[in-house]
């Protein structure tokens, strides 16, 4: 049984081609910055970020599509292994499709595996520095290795690009990334 899964992992649709490069988003994710800087309110924001999902979430192709959204999935159903398994799937068949690399950070973030979240979040970022999600992610993650500064500066990128983040309580007075010096 074993054997026949990993054979359909090389040989299936997802390794039959090369994947292709993913589309230029980089007009895309200006403009819904622009709106989100602009929404009226948190429901408005989030309704952006909804839009900036839709944008990250659309894969190069319908074979890395179809192995994305099954890892999705066995994450939603907390298969965590399947999830992991998928995105590195993805990641081998589509190294410059950042969205691979931000899922699988998300799964060693959920793992407490932090060194490896930050390695897949620099690479998820390298390849698509307007990733907002990557960049508050990467922040949670500096935050849980104790790298506060480093922490408190890429959340201030992220919520300059998108204000409407929840991440951005974590910068108010007394919180975990507040303002330098004015600690309780």
């Amino acid at each position: 049984m074993r054997i026949s899964c990993v054979i359909a992992l090389i040989c299936g649709p997802a390794f039959a081609s090369d994947c292709p490069a993913p589309a230029d988003i980089t007009a895309e994710l200006a403009a819904l910055f622009e709106k989100s800087r602009s929404a009226d309110s948190f429901r408005q924001g989030q309704a952006v970020s909804d839009e900036m999902w839709q944008v990250w979430l659309r894969a190069p192709d319908a074979a890395a599509q179809e192995v994305l959204d099954r890892g999705m999935r066995k994450r939603d159903a907390y298969d965590f292994v399947g999830a992991l398994a998928d995105f590195d799937r993805l990641t081998v068949y589509c190294p410059t499709y950042a969205e691979g690399f931000n899922q699988r950070a998300y799964m060693y973030y959920l793992r407490k595996d932090y060194d490896a979240a930050l390695v897949d979040l620099d690479i998820a970022l390298k390849l698509q520095p307007l990733h907002v999600a990557a960049q508050s992610g990467r922040a949670l993650t500096l935050l849980k290795l104790g790298r506060i500064p480093e922490a408190r500066a890429q959340m201030l990128i992220a919520v300059e690009n998108h204000p409407w983040l929840s991440e951005a309580a974590l910068l108010a007075k007394g919180a975990p990334l507040g303002p330098v010096g004015e600690d309780i």
